[in-house]
């Protein structure tokens, strides 16, 4: 397992939500400081806010790699689509590895949401979730990419 990997999923493992915890694995790289990555990541937890959509290790992939290696400018038509390239190629390893890149599916949940209040952070709920793997494996996959 890669760094980036270990220490996302430590940040997971203290109670940070998915997203944060692959955001601020890579705080330094991305310019920011820990609270201003905390900040960044902090609604896209639970798939987007306990929607359980869009994973948020997922997300905090995509956040990290526009941070680090995106493009600015509305003008930058090959930046663009070479970027979105980069993210379909993420989310398709990702897909390939875990069965999805969706938070109810990953999860085996019907529902879309689970209403806003989060679950304890028990010994239990990190038993029966699957998220500490998943925000390591996001974390692994987003390493390879940036070192290319």
């Amino acid at each position: 397992m890669s760094e980036k990997a270990r220490l996302a999923g430590r940040y997971f493992r203290e109670g940070y939500n998915c997203c944060q915890s692959v955001v601020l694995a890579f705080a330094p790289e991305a310019g920011l400081d820990g609270k201003t990555a905390a900040l960044l990541g902090s609604s896209f937890g639970g798939g987007m806010g306990r929607l359980r959509e869009v994973c948020g290790a997922v997300s905090g992939m995509f956040l990290v790699l526009g941070l680090v290696d995106g493009y600015d400018s509305p003008a930058d038509i090959r930046g663009k689509a070479a970027q979105y390239a980069r993210v379909q190629k993420l989310a398709e390893k990702f897909r390939g590895e875990n069965g999805s890149i969706v938070c109810r599916e990953l999860l085996g949940l019907a529902e879309h949401t689970s209403g806003p209040d989060p679950e304890k952070r028990t010994e239990a709920y990190y038993q029966k979730r699957p998220c500490a793997e998943l925000v390591e494996c996001a974390a692994g996959l987003l390493e390879k990419e940036l070192q290319k």
